[in-house]
């Protein structure tokens, strides 16, 4: 076993059948796991049989193209590894507003446990056996978010409350006082808003993920729960599960057994770790889908030296999706330190930017219309806001974005 005691150095020497978890060592598996999967795209001549059989280095990764969203949108049927027989889950962008064609992400059953086990190796930070952790991502069916991270939860002898992002605050308060949870699963704003609903009840941790966590909510949930929060990220591309959070808060650990991951400028230059840009990975544990050099549009940076846990596997700082338009995340900054404020949805008409907010007590709107005149100066800015009651809902159920008509 490595010198560290993370649960994802223990999962990762596991997974690989491994004793000493260091960095050659984190590389080598890293390089061989990239040449097979290379060798086996070259065998097959499909998306990627352009590329080499094989490289003598990690360094020579940067050389190869990028993978972007459009082509996995127009040729994931080509990028798929295994047999259609073999794929036992399939997310897909298309929505009812989609146009053209749709992005998909193929994944086995090898994949979806690997995601449940690193689900288990970070929520066993947080959860323990009795405890009792109310979900807030959605329940879609098998192998669906919910019921992975439930599965998960199972294995660590915990209980899941599989409550969804749909209930009313109402409904929420009534589960909490029932079930008595102790830990919350979830995005972040979703927590803040039910911490300042519902009071903070028996929930002493969470873990959030699924969404940008700008610094004002950051704070918020963690003043109101009395502890530190567990940020995971995770994208379909890479099964949903890609780095978690140790007891050590300082930043999130890559699975990079599994994904091998690089920091490049806008014009996709590699930056050193230390410096934010753009996010791309290659998923070398991926069965069915693997990518190679794929453009995530997420931007952080890795965080340099070792971890203070002492885990020698790569750290994310907090993640951001760089927006097309009006960033949603300057706007929570700035209003999510009105500790009244419950939740708020955006819209851009025009040059309008609307504001629908729900508080806890009889809204301020100037206040709120003050702070988003100063985050976003040249805009005009008009605020509806009223006090939350029993029967409403969280007015973002998935990511939060700035609409625009």
């Amino acid at each position: 076993m490595s010198a560290a005691c993370s649960r994802l150095d223990v999962l990762i020497c596991e997974q690989e059948g491994v004793r000493v978890l260091d960095r050659d060592t984190i590389e080598a598996i890293q390089l061989e796991k990239l040449n097979r999967l290379l060798a086996r795209e070259k065998a097959r001549g499909g998306f990627y049989r352009a590329l080499p059989e094989r490289l003598a280095s990690l360094a020579e990764l940067s050389a190869l193209p990028f993978t972007r969203e459009a082509d996995l949108a127009r040729h994931a049927a080509g990028m798929l590894l295994c047999s259609q027989g073999a794929v036992q889950r399939v997310l897909s962008d298309a929505t009812s507003g989609t146009t053209g064609t749709a992005k998909r992400v193929f994944y086995t059953e090898g994949d979806l446990e690997n995601t449940v086990r690193l689900y288990t190796a970070g929520l066993g930070e947080l959860v323990f056996p009795g405890s009792v952790t109310l979900i807030g991502f959605p329940f879609s069916g098998p192998f669906g978010l919910g019921e992975l991270i439930a599965e998960a939860i199972g294995r660590l002898g915990g209980r899941a409350l599989k409550a969804g992002p749909a209930l009313s605050y109402g409904e929420y308060r009534e589960l909490l006082m029932r079930e008595q949870p102790d830990t919350f699963v979830g995005m972040p704003v979703q927590l803040l808003s039910l911490l300042r609903v519902c009071g903070r009840g028996s929930l002493r941790r969470a873990l959030v993920s699924g969404d940008a966590c700008p610094e004002s909510v950051v704070r918020g949930c963690e003043a109101l729960l009395g502890s530190r929060l567990f940020p995971h990220y995770g994208s379909r591309e890479m099964g949903m599960a890609g780095a978690i959070t140790c007891p050590a808060h300082a930043g999130m650990h890559l699975r990079e057994n599994h994904i091998i991951a690089e920091i490049v400028d806008d014009s996709g230059m590699p930056l050193p770790p230390g410096e934010c840009g753009e996010l791309v990975v290659t998923t070398i544990g991926m069965e069915a889908l693997p990518l190679i050099r794929y453009r995530t549009g997420d931007y952080t940076r890795i965080l340099p030296g070792p971890c203070p846990c002492g885990s020698v596997t790569l750290r994310l700082d907090t993640v951001r999706r760089r927006p097309a338009g009006l960033d949603i995340t300057v706007l929570d900054e700035a209003l999510f330190t009105l500790e009244e404020l419950v939740d708020c949805r955006f819209s851009l008409r025009a040059d309008t930017l609307h504001a629908e907010a729900l508080t806890l007590c009889e809204p301020d709107s100037a206040a709120i219309l003050q702070r988003l005149q100063a985050a976003c100066p040249g805009l005009r800015v008009s605020v509806s806001a009223a006090p939350v009651c029993a029967e409403d809902r969280s007015l973002y159920i998935g990511k939060r974005c700035v609409h625009s008509s």
